[in-house]
């Protein structure tokens, strides 16, 4: 490699990011100007445009406001209720407060925290009923806790696009661990990414 090159490789490295990210617009704004907004895709590429999509729409979140009595709101320009059962409320109101997050294979170990949400949200319902409930929700063998995902994510998008519904519903993150045998293993998590300081409780 000659010495000319190794200068401009240096000096490309030495440009600071906003300068960076000033030249691109530049040339973005040329591309769609030609309207070439073809090119503009096919060199961000499909994966990094999903990303940049998400990071948008992540500032334009509301904060989702839940009441004494446990409606939920979606409290932007126009408050919008998050139409949804008490079991689908006791199954957010689980993984609200576990940004952790919690494996489905791991349900059993929060029966009581669950069965704690539930009476509170269906307070005048037969008991009996619900820990009948909670058990379902319990079962690896049973499609209930997928049902009441699906459910809960179907009420805020009809409300929300897609890319900022993706913040307030219960979605799939892996996380990989290692062991001290350096044996890799993956935490198949559920969470809710919604930032916690949007989150109101009246």
């Amino acid at each position: 490699m000659n010495s000319e090159v190794v200068h401009t490789i240096n000096n490309e490295v030495n440009i600071p990011p906003e300068q960076k990210a000033a030249e691109l617009k530049q040339l973005v704004g040329q591309l769609v100007s030609m309207g070439r907004t073809d090119l503009v895709l096919q060199s961000v590429g499909v994966p990094l445009l999903e990303e940049l999509c998400l990071l948008a729409a992540k500032g334009r979140l509301c904060p989702l406001v839940i009441t004494k009595d446990y409606r939920f709101f979606l409290d932007g320009n126009v408050r919008k209720e998050i139409d949804i059962q008490p079991v689908h409320k006791a199954v957010y109101l689980l993984f609200l407060a576990h940004p952790e997050g919690i494996e489905f294979k791991h349900l059993s170990e929060y029966r009581d925290e669950l069965l704690s949400y539930y009476m509170a949200t269906a307070r005048t319902m037969d008991k009996e009923r619900i820990i009948d409930s909670v058990e379902h929700l319990m079962n690896p063998l049973d499609n209930a806790i997928n049902e009441k995902c699906s459910r809960i994510k179907k009420a805020f998008l009809e409300h929300l696009d897609v890319y900022s519904a993706s913040y307030y519903i219960i979605s799939g993150h892996t996380q990989r661990r290692f062991t001290n045998s350096s044996r890799i293993w993956y935490e198949r998590l559920k969470v809710i990414a919604l930032p916690r300081e949007l989150v109101v409780f009246e």
